[in-house]
Formats: structure tokens, sequence, C-alpha cells
């Protein structure tokens, strides 16, 4: 003969006002900060060509050549230049990206990213 499977306990109504024992948790929604961000820059130096910086910045960075342009200006100047603010993971996968180009191109320009 097949056993019956056990059947729960039997709860008697609680009359209201009452405590039967029973916790009660109240849901909090969890806030998630905003990624950290980080600003690629390019530092200047004497040799890399100011036409290389340009394609750069054009071609990582999306800029157009007015903006490319007044960027790589501003890096000889004043000696470096932030091309961009992104999130961790997009900031150092640009700045391998730009020092790989740099070093299929013989120029020893350096990309370093900061936190913003």
């Amino acid at each position: 003969m097949p056993s019956e499977p056990p059947k729960p306990p039997s709860r008697a109504p609680v009359a209201p006002g009452r405590d039967d024992g029973a916790v009660v948790v109240e849901r909090k929604t969890a806030r998630t900060k905003p990624p950290r961000m980080y600003q690629v820059v390019l530092l200047n130096d004497d040799y890399t060509p100011m036409e290389f910086v340009v394609m750069v910045l054009q071609e990582y960075f999306k800029r157009d050549l007015e903006t490319a342009t007044h960027i790589m200006l501003k890096i000889h100047h004043e000696g470096r230049g932030v091309c961009g603010v992104y999130t961790k993971d997009v900031a150092a996968t640009k700045v391998e990206l730009v020092l790989a180009a740099a070093r299929r191109s013989g120029h020893p320009l350096q990309c370093i990213m900061e936190a913003a």
C-alpha cells in the first residue's frame, strides 16, 4: 500500500491584533552607485608627429578633425590633454589600443588613465 505524503501542520486562524510569531521583513530597494569614471590622457613628447596624434584622436576617440586638432594643440602646449572620460574597462582598453598603435608606428607616444 503506497504511503501518502505528509501533510503540513494545520494552523489555527489568528485573531486580529494577536501575534502568531511571524516576522515581517520590509524590502529595501538596493541602490547602486554609478561606476567610477576615468579620463584617458595623452602626454606630450618631442618625437611623435602632430598628424599621428590627430589620427589617434580621430580613430580611437571618435573626434572630428577640428576637435582632434584642438586637443592635439593642448597636448603640445600644456604637456597633456584629456581625450575622453570612460568607465575603467573602456578607459584601460583605449589606453592599450593607443599604446599598441604608437608602438606599431614607431612613436614614443604615452597614454595614461587617471581617476576623473
